[in-house]
């Protein structure tokens, strides 16, 4: 049997899981993870992504609920249960194979059974005069999470890659919310002409001329200025911005998607490296809060299932 002085000098045991983000895909994993009396480290650094928003929408319970405030509520619950561990501090690299991870948090080195990456992605605003600033506040990524706000509202669409598959739908469906939509093409000259008659015939009228800058009033929009001069009235603009995926998760060398995307498993959320998964912005361009917190669970659920297995087989709970 071992002495007080063997326990005292033995290594700690593994996590079962490092998830990697704070977010609400973060600490939806680890709410349900400490629930199944998982042994959870949760790692949360740096800057929210939508640290220029001043509400999350579409949250059922918590619509209009500050970013921050969620977070803390989020923190909160899960000091309920004893196994779960939160950490400030960033994950800056991952070695070792499925079962055995080495996990580089901060100044120190955890082993993990799992790792689940709930990172979100890097947005690249756009070089655009006005951009940065009315980030989040007049400009937009997605409607459902800010355009009830400004219904009614003399809307535009400033898209960076005209042939977009996904350019019609969203432009289309801006109209649920005001009937004044402008589309911006930035002076891409490559929008379908059946794309440019389904836009007009829905009534969405098209700027072609390059957009040189956003004029504000405060953190207020008041219109979009052309090249040639022209100044088209708009108090609510979206956008989709590049992205990129963070440093870990590219050092990481996961597989993509053609938009960039990590790949995963439907049902699982294992990426191509066997141990690690995803959850969250990172995986989808469905990228809002409830669905991310969705994602979380699903993939806190299937780790736990996986994770019961492999120590069944080897003789452990």
């Amino acid at each position: 049997m071992p002495s007080d002085r063997d326990r005292d000098q033995a290594p700690p045991s593994p996590y079962d899981v490092v998830s990697v983000g704070g977010g609400p895909a973060g600490l939806a994993a680890a709410l349900a993870l400490g629930r199944a009396c998982r042994r959870v480290l949760v790692c949360d650094a740096g800057p929210r992504r939508n640290a220029a928003a001043a509400r999350v929408h579409n949250f059922v319970t918590r619509d209009g609920t500050p970013p921050d405030e969620l977070r803390a509520i989020g923190r909160a619950q899960l000091a309920a249960y004893p196994d779960v561990e939160v950490r400030d501090a960033p994950v800056l690299g991952v070695a070792g194979p499925r079962g055995a991870l080495q996990v580089t948090v901060g100044g120190d080195v955890v082993a993990a059974r799992r790792l689940l990456l709930c990172t979100g992605m890097v947005d690249e605003l756009l070089p655009l005069d006005g951009f940065r600033e009315l980030w989040g506040h007049a400009v937009f990524q997605c409607p459902y999470c800010h355009g009830w706000e400004a219904r009614g509202r003399r809307w535009g669409y400033l898209v960076h890659a005209a042939g977009a598959p996904h350019l019609v739908p969203f432009a289309i469906q801006l109209r649920a919310w005001t009937p004044d939509v402008v589309v911006f093409t930035h002076g891409d000259a490559a929008l379908p002409a059946e794309a440019r008659a389904r836009l007009e015939a829905a009534g969405v009228r098209l700027a072609a001329a390059p957009t040189v800058r956003l004029i504000a009033r405060g953190q207020g929009l008041e219109a979009v200025e052309l090249a040639d001069g022209t100044r088209v009235p708009c108090e609510a603009l979206f956008a989709h911005p590049p992205q990129q995926q963070t440093a870990l998760v590219r050092a990481l060398g996961l597989d993509l998607d053609d938009d960039g995307l990590v790949r995963t498993d439907p049902m699982s959320r294992e990426t191509s490296r066997p141990g690690i998964y995803a959850a969250g912005d990172l995986t989808t361009r469905m990228q809002a809060a409830l669905p991310a917190a969705a994602a979380g669970m699903q993939a806190a659920a299937a780790i736990n299932v996986d994770l019961a297995l492999e120590l069944a087989a080897a003789g452990a709970r």
